[in-house]
């Protein structure tokens, strides 16, 4: 008996880790998936990202016709990143990847629209869901809802002399004490949180499209920012590191950039909260315009 065809046509397994050295053949397939989405574009559809990130999730590319990344979620699915237009996709492609990975994720509502329900299981979850806010939110801070924002901005410019300057890589030092202070200040390990991720991008923040700058409060360092545009006029925060006793910090930083950043920004996106609680507190504070969420797409269970 012939061999049933392989409709993923040999997808690459168990695949191979994320190095620098696929960005050039895998930005431009994502950046594909992000095209046309506008401030709906999804934080993690990034090879930066994905590539700083690679530990926690992770995260291995499989060549192939239908090529993708798959990954562990933050909640311990094992999930398949589609490196192509999933609504271009057979449904023998998409049963094919769901049968080697538990679901392929994160999808943009347009891109999960394309599905059956009555085929596949389509969810979300909340703790997975990207807080986007308009830029003009954080050059104001108006209304009443911010008022403490704007008093704690006032509070640090009335007891400190805070001056900023974009980010190069000879500011690497101060922006590292920061970061290191800053674990002190969270009472968390070296290597702990996003330590390396962000020490990574603090020395290759050029190469992996990140800008931004380094605060100091009277002469020493007390803060960084470090964002990606991912769509235009639409910007990440990947990383804000600010010291607790610069209160007011974090307020003037999200200020700062958004009045002085090198491109246009319209909308700044603070991605997820991963269900932490304090994650939540404080970005529900700055009161989102919208959660942007991201769609898993499953077969379902025998059960079902």
């Amino acid at each position: 008996m012939a061999k049933a065809a392989d409709p993923l046509g040999g997808l690459c397994l168990p695949g191979q880790a994320l190095a620098l050295d696929l960005a050039p053949a895998l930005a431009p397939r994502l950046a594909q998936r992000l095209a046309g989405l506008g401030e709906h574009a999804l934080a993690d559809l990034s090879y930066s990202n994905l590539w700083l990130f690679r530990r926690p999730h992770d995260y291995r590319y499989h060549a192939g016709p239908w090529p993708c990344i798959s990954g562990q979620s933050y909640d311990g699915q094992r999930h398949a990143l589609p490196l192509f237009d999933v609504r271009e996709a057979s449904a023998e492609v998409v049963d094919a990847l769901l049968a080697r990975f538990a679901c392929l994720y994160p999808l943009s509502a347009r891109e999960a629209g394309h599905f059956d329900p009555a085929r596949y299981r389509i969810e979300t979850q909340r703790d997975d869901a990207d807080y986007l806010y308009s830029a003009e939110q954080f050059r104001r801070y108006p209304g009443r809802l911010l008022q403490k924002k704007r008093n704690l901005m006032a509070q640090l410019q009335a007891l400190h002399c805070v001056t900023a300057q974009p980010y190069t890589l000879a500011l690497q030092g101060d922006a590292l004490q920061v970061l290191q202070g800053w674990l002190g200040d969270k009472g968390k390990a070296a290597g702990a949180a996003d330590d390396l991720p962000c020490r990574e991008a603090l020395a290759l923040a050029s190469q992996l499209g990140l800008s931004g700058f380094v605060y100091w409060a009277d002469a020493q360092p007390a803060g960084f920012l470090l964002a990606e545009t991912v769509q235009p006029g639409v910007v990440v925060v990947r990383f804000a590191k600010a010291l607790v006793n610069c209160k007011g910090m974090a307020q003037y930083m999200f200020h700062h950039f958004a009045l002085t950043a090198p491109g246009p920004v319209q909308w700044l996106n603070f991605e997820q909260d991963m269900g932490l609680a304090n994650f939540r507190r404080t970005k529900l504070s700055y009161q989102p315009a919208q959660l942007i969420q991201k769609w898993r797409i499953s077969q379902f269970s025998q059960e079902s």
